[in-house]
């Protein structure tokens, strides 16, 4: 597939069908990943493949309560969880997530984690939370999903995961000084989105600063 075509038109696939994955198509994905870019080229991935039926439930019941909040947040009219002003929305609602619901059956389960004790975080003594740590993680998740339509396959992460660390990484052993990044699901999509709706050009970009003529 044509580059800009790939980045152009690779959505979220959410639902998928009962048709395996090989693990041979899996470590192709995989060894694509790799070539992702990462601080100093220290490649602080690590990667679980959760096969296990029980886990994957055990992991999902984990994250079914961050989607609840994430969703009922929304309706708040609040961006989910942000850094800035959120305020925790408490709810008993169950918001139907087929990422969720269906984890046992998904062909492909990935729990991505990273090695904080690899990754620069220039910006982690300025008064917010910190945002460059993800630099060095995100593009091996995006490299992912973006071999993984090269495959014919469809997938899409999510970092749910994060909220629930700690009984999430018991769970998964994650080793001493790493954070969960993201889960990132693939498969054969029931349908595989390829036409994405984005905020133009001339919506992000100015000249000479943030506040400059509009660009684009």
């Amino acid at each position: 597939m044509d580059l800009r075509q790939a980045l152009r038109s690779t959505g979220a696939a959410r639902r998928f069908t009962e048709e395996p994955v090989d693990d041979e198509v899996l470590v192709e994905i995989l060894d694509d990943a790799r070539h992702a870019p990462s601080g100093g080229n220290r490649q602080p991935w690590r990667v679980a493949i959760v096969g296990d039926r029980a886990l994957r439930r055990r992991l999902a019941d984990l994250m079914q309560p961050v989607w609840n909040e994430y969703v009922a947040a929304s309706k708040a009219g609040q961006v989910p969880f942000n850094s800035v002003d959120y305020r925790p929305v408490p709810t008993d609602m169950h918001a139907g997530n087929p990422l969720l619901d269906e984890i046992e059956t998904i062909p492909v389960v990935l729990v991505i984690a990273a090695d904080m004790g690899k990754i620069v975080a220039t910006d982690a003594a300025l008064d917010r939370a910190a945002l460059v740590p993800g630099a060095s993680v995100y593009p091996f998740c995006w490299s992912l999903l973006l071999s993984a339509r090269a495959h014919g396959l469809g997938g899409v992460m999510t970092t749910l995961i994060a909220r629930v660390e700690p009984e999430a990484g018991a769970l998964l052993r994650l080793p001493e000084r790493h954070a969960l990044a993201a889960t990132v699901f693939l498969g054969h999509p029931v349908d595989q989105p390829t036409k994405l709706t984005r905020a133009g050009v001339s919506s992000f970009a100015s000249v000479d600063g943030f506040a400059g003529d509009v660009f684009g």
